[in-house]
């Protein structure tokens, strides 16, 4: 069984900065990428940042600059560097993880989502 742990959210002041984790643990036999999407409320979730197994990363426009993605060599956590946050940022973060899975089924894996809130 395939878990995906989010930990670093929290409250943090306009300007501030934070680092979010992924834990990544379980049957994953081919990792295509993974990833940090958003969903503030009343808002459709959307990406954030994704790096490919080659090492490859984007980003959305809102973020660039300001946020960068990164993993483990082993590929067993990924973190998100959060710096200059502003208040449009606040929303809960979720990691996602691409890849394999036993039966060699492409699946995406979710974790269960960390809040990120940006406030004076």
């Amino acid at each position: 069984q395939v878990q995906l742990v989010e930990s670093g959210g929290g409250l943090v002041q306009p300007g501030g900065s934070l680092r979010l984790s992924c834990a990544v643990s379980g049957s994953i036999f081919s990792i295509v990428s993974m990833g940090w999407y958003r969903q503030a409320p009343g808002k459709q979730r959307e990406l954030v940042a994704a790096v490919t197994s080659g090492g490859s990363s984007n980003y959305a426009d809102s973020v660039k600059g300001r946020f960068t993605i990164s993993r483990d060599n082993a590929k067993t956590t990924v973190y998100l560097q959060m710096n200059s946050l502003q208040p449009e940022d606040t929303a809960i973060y979720y990691c996602k993880v691409a890849g394999y899975d036993r039966s060699w089924q492409l699946q995406n894996f979710w974790g269960q989502g960390t809040q990120v809130t940006v406030s004076s």
